[in-house]
């Protein structure tokens, strides 16, 4: 390594615009040049420039990345993760198009998923969110029941076991009840959010930027901006038959090789869908997503 050079964590991203830990102290960092292909979680060689500021020279190999894409571009949310927490809630209504496509994405980048049923003290909700959960649970995807606000130490004695000695990510959309999640996961969360957010020069109160929390050396929680999308242009339609798990008995078991599982002649995976195996609603996003990729420009 370079003298001078130093070994850092990516701990916030907002914009072109970069927090790292040495470890001992935060830096303010740049990419050189436009570049903005670092994510939260990254390893990466700095090279400091000034006092409390660096130039990001290198990121070290990742062993995962997820990311959601549009038609022209790609959006980063965290490298180096374990595992992806989606926060879902019984009210306000959750939807059932971003929990797959999340689901689709961590099962593409090899990340393991947990589904967190939120405000299960609303029980004239419960059963029907219960019953939309259970959905994703008949796929294989854990699911855990807690109420942040109302049962705070159950939620914690249900959760804290699952983040030991991982790098977790949550998401979820506006109204599910993250932050209060995320805050009892991290006691000073707040505290440490707004002094991020004043090194990031990104405003006193913002909280559109992603950022870790190291709990310990072998424990992190990683905090996103909510969003309304979750595109995955980037996801190409072998890569997509694989990310939906009931999908993979069927495949090479098409009468073609070649098999797009659209509208082909003995294909396994639609007579699994006319058989009741493979629900409809799954099928149909794996249409869209094979379509979307088909419209990427980057």
């Amino acid at each position: 390594m370079t003298k001078n050079m130093m070994h850092a964590r990516i701990i916030a991203a907002h914009g072109r615009h970069y927090l790292a830990s040495t470890g001992s102290e935060m830096l303010h960092c740049v990419t050189r040049g436009k570049k903005s292909d670092v994510a939260v979680g990254d390893s990466v060689n700095i090279m400091p420039t000034a006092k409390g500021q660096a130039v990001i020279e290198s990121i070290s190999e990742r062993h995962s990345l997820l990311y959601r894409s549009d038609q022209y571009k790609s959006k980063l949310l965290a490298a180096n993760v374990d595992q992806l927490f989606i926060v879902i809630a019984t009210e306000p209504s959750f939807s059932d198009d971003l929990v797959s496509r999340a689901l689709v994405a961590a099962e593409a980048a090899g990340i393991e998923v947990h589904l967190i049923l939120n405000k299960i003290d609303i029980t004239d909700q419960l059963e029907r969110a219960r019953q939309r959960a259970g959905f994703y649970k008949k796929l294989g995807y854990a699911v855990h029941e807690v109420s942040a606000t109302a049962n705070p130490e159950e939620t914690l004695s249900t959760l804290l076991p699952i983040i030991e000695n991982r790098s977790t990510i949550l998401i979820g959309q506006s109204g599910m009840g993250k932050s209060t999640i995320v805050n009892l996961l991290v006691p000073g969360a707040d505290i440490a959010t707004r002094e991020i957010s004043t090194v990031l020069n990104s405003g006193k109160h913002t909280t559109t930027f992603t950022r870790m929390y190291q709990i310990d050396d072998n424990t992190a929680v990683i905090d996103s901006p909510g969003f309304q999308e979750f595109g995955l242009y980037h996801l190409t339609e072998g890569m997509l038959e694989r990310a939906f798990p009931e999908f993979r008995p069927c495949l090479g078991h098409c009468r073609f090789y070649n098999c797009h599982h659209l509208t082909e002649p003995g294909c396994a995976v639609l007579e699994a869908v006319e058989k009741g195996d493979i629900s409809p609603m799954r099928h149909e996003l794996y249409k869209q997503l094979v379509h979307e990729s088909e419209q990427k420009v980057f």
